[in-house]
């Protein structure tokens, strides 16, 4: 089952247009979706997207994609606010964890450990706002 959700999440990003894949519901592109879904990939208290499970190189292309971006907007943020990319990552993985994650979906706590979403509060970084 993992692997066939994984192929569809492969050729998905396979269809993907250069500037982008296709927009879907909730503004996030098809194949992050999917593997957000599945539970393959989790927000982490780090502000960054993490691995589940050992990812599929189609998963692992765009986790590292989405991170890397990620990494870029918390540079430009943290350059404007005269704070440290780490804290501006900390501030917003906080935020995605809280904010975010819907039910069902994967979310490291602060022991590191992975957590599925419930329609409670997640267990968020002490640090945190």
């Amino acid at each position: 089952m993992k692997e066939s959700v994984e192929m569809v999440i492969a050729a998905l990003l396979l269809g993907a247009t250069a500037s982008g894949a296709i927009a879907f519901q909730s503004g996030r592109d098809p194949a992050y979706q999917g593997a957000r879904e599945s539970g393959l990939v989790g927000e982490k208290a780090d502000g960054y997207l993490g691995f589940v499970t050992p990812p599929s190189p189609a998963i692992k292309a765009l986790v590292d994609d989405i991170n890397i971006k990620r990494k870029a907007a918390y540079s430009k943020e943290a350059l404007a606010n005269g704070a440290t990319v780490e804290e501006m990552a900390l501030r917003s993985g906080c935020r995605l964890i809280a904010e975010r994650t819907v039910a069902g979906e994967k979310y490291q706590t602060p022991g590191g450990q992975w957590k599925t979403r419930d329609a409670g509060r997640p267990e968020l970084d002490p640090r945190c706002p």
